[in-house]
């Protein structure tokens, strides 16, 4: 349940804005976009995360909770949501801003996985809003061996400014399925679903 006032939340979106534009500009491969995402896309993707479930979503980059507040919204239970998400200044925001998630300061390509085994042992969704789509096949392998370890055939959801698919999922041996798309984000955006060939 969110408890921040609206103006609590205007105040933490603010906030949360101008730490992800000094971020992008530290960074920009590393955050994809120059604002963080919108509701709308938020809404589309929990839309595809079962809300009964009692299995944890792990987002991996989580940024400032711009998708977290939205999965919460959707009605899906704080105390199943993990952050991950290797920034420090963001981590200690998203441990604010959601003290009934669980954050892990960490880098996805190198998940301490006993680690996040031990804070959700039942992962069921796994969220990606790393732009993997500006990195080399190598270190996409990398992101989804990751993925695999902690969530074996699961795949993950992927949020993307692409019509087609952002990732080369017959090199990657994934199936790969787009689930929505929205031009009410800035830029227009996708999710994907992407899971290892069966």
């Amino acid at each position: 349940m969110v408890t921040k006032s609206v103006s609590q939340e205007a105040f933490t979106g603010a906030r949360a804005t101008n730490l992800f534009f000094r971020r992008w500009l530290r960074n920009p491969l590393q955050m994809g976009s120059i604002v963080p995402s919108s509701p709308v896309l938020g809404q589309l993707i929990a839309r595809h995360i079962e809300k009964e479930s009692d299995g944890a979503v792990v987002e991996l980059g989580a940024g400032t909770g711009a998708v977290t507040l939205s999965l919460i919204r959707s009605g899906i239970a704080a105390r199943r949501i993990v952050l991950v998400e290797i920034v420090p200044e963001m981590a200690e925001h998203l441990e604010s801003n959601f003290p009934d998630a669980r954050v892990l300061q960490a880098d996805a390509f190198n998940l301490p996985a006993d680690k996040l085994r031990h804070m959700a042992p039942n992962i069921s969704t796994v969220i990606c809003g790393i732009p993997l789509v500006l990195l080399g096949e190598k270190r996409q392998r990398q992101f989804i061996e990751q993925v695999e370890t902690i969530a074996p055939g699961k795949g993950f959801l992927f949020y993307a400014y692409c019509i087609t698919s952002p990732l080369p999922y017959r090199n990657l041996n994934l199936e790969a399925r787009r689930l929505a798309w929205t031009p009410l984000n800035f830029p227009p955006a996708s999710v994907w679903h992407y899971r290892p060939k069966s």
